[in-house]
């Protein structure tokens, strides 16, 4: 995938809004107000050692980042986000299928945490 293809997947899911809180080198797409995903653009701030390569930080569980990060070099802490939650993903190193599996993973993980009567709106992706 490359960054135009993330984003327009990630807008497609139900009640998905984006907006740039850290400033013009990220992208947050929140559900109902809750960060799973942040894209980054390039620039300055948040350029790490050669991390120029195309990356985004998802939401996950503890559980699926270890996995992840033991199965995929592509899979590493997220730099500037809780490590427990987050992970980077070079996302342009692993296949589209597998992005976009983690994205919906990250949404379902946030709608999980929702209240009920607002969860029930976005059951629909439960794989």
């Amino acid at each position: 995938m490359n960054i135009e293809e993330v984003r327009e997947y990630t807008l497609s899911l139900p009640g998905v809004t984006e907006d740039q809180p850290f400033g013009d080198d990220n992208i947050t797409f929140r559900l109902e107000g809750k960060i799973f995903l942040c894209l980054w653009l390039g620039g300055d701030e948040h350029d790490i050692n050669d991390a120029s390569e195309p990356r985004l930080a998802l939401k996950l569980s503890p559980e699926s980042n270890e996995e992840l990060r033991g199965q995929f070099a592509a899979v590493t802490p997220a730099w500037h986000w809780n490590k427990k939650h987050w992970s980077d993903v070079y996302y342009e190193q692993v296949k589209d299928a597998l992005v976009q599996e983690w994205i919906r993973e990250s949404y379902q993980l946030v709608a999980s945490k929702l209240p009920k009567a607002i969860r029930q709106k976005y059951q629909i992706l439960q794989a």
